[in-house]
C-alpha cells in the first residue's frame, strides 16, 4: 500500500500531540512490509507521518517541491528533514527552483499520483493559499485517489 500525507503546519502543541498519536495509530494498521509512505517531509504532519512509517518498518519516498525547499523550512527542522530525506528509498523532484504555491501544488500532484491513499490532516476549511491542504484533498478526490481525513476531536488550528 502506498500512502501519502498532506496537512496543516504550525499546529498548537496540544493539537500536534493529538495528530501525532493518530498518525502513529493509522500507520500501525498497515503491514510494514507492504507500506510505502510518500511525503514532502515539511515540519508537522509530513515529518510525523514519515517518521512513523520508518519506525513501523515501512519505506519512505520523498517529494521535494523546489530546489530551495529546505531553506524555506524552519531552521529547527533541518536535522529532521535531512534525516528523513537521507533515509528515503526514492526522492522525486518537481523541477521548480523556488518554493512557492505552484511548486507546492505540483509536489502535491506528484505525491497524489504516486499513492493509493492520501491521509489529510485537515480541519475542513478552505486552503489559506494555493496548494494548501484543502486543494490537495480536492485534487486527490478529482483523480479518484482515496482520502482519509485526520482531525482529532479537540484539535484546533489557531
Amino acid at each position: 500500500m502506498r500512502v501519502g500525507i498532506t496537512g496543516h503546519r504550525g499546529l498548537p502543541e496540544r493539537s500536534a500531540a493529538l495528530v501525532r498519536s493518530e498518525l502513529r495509530a493509522i500507520v500501525g494498521d498497515y503491514r510494514a512490509a507492504e507500506l510505502t509512505g510518500v511525503s514532502c517531509v515539511a515540519d508537522g504532519p509530513d515529518a510525523w507521518f514519515a517518521q512513523a512509517v520508518l519506525d513501523h518498518g515501512g519505506r519512505l519516498e520523498v517529494v521535494i517541491p523546489a530546489e530551495d525547499y529546505r531553506g524555506v523550512l524552519p531552521r529547527w527542522h533541518d536535522a529532521v528533514y535531512d534525516s528523513l530525506v537521507g533515509r528515503a528509498s526514492e526522492v522525486h523532484a518537481t523541477g521548480f527552483s523556488e518554493s512557492d504555491d505552484p511548486a507546492y501544488m505540483a509536489a502535491s500532484e506528484i505525491l497524489v499520483g504516486l499513492v493509493d491513499e492520501v491521509i489529510a490532516v485537515w480541519d475542513g476549511r478552505p486552503a489559506r493559499g494555493y496548494g494548501g491542504t484543502a486543494d490537495v484533498v480536492r485534487y486527490a478526490e478529482s483523480v479518484g485517489v482515496a482520502v482519509r481525513i485526520v482531525w482529532p476531536e479537540g484539535a484546533t488550528r489557531d
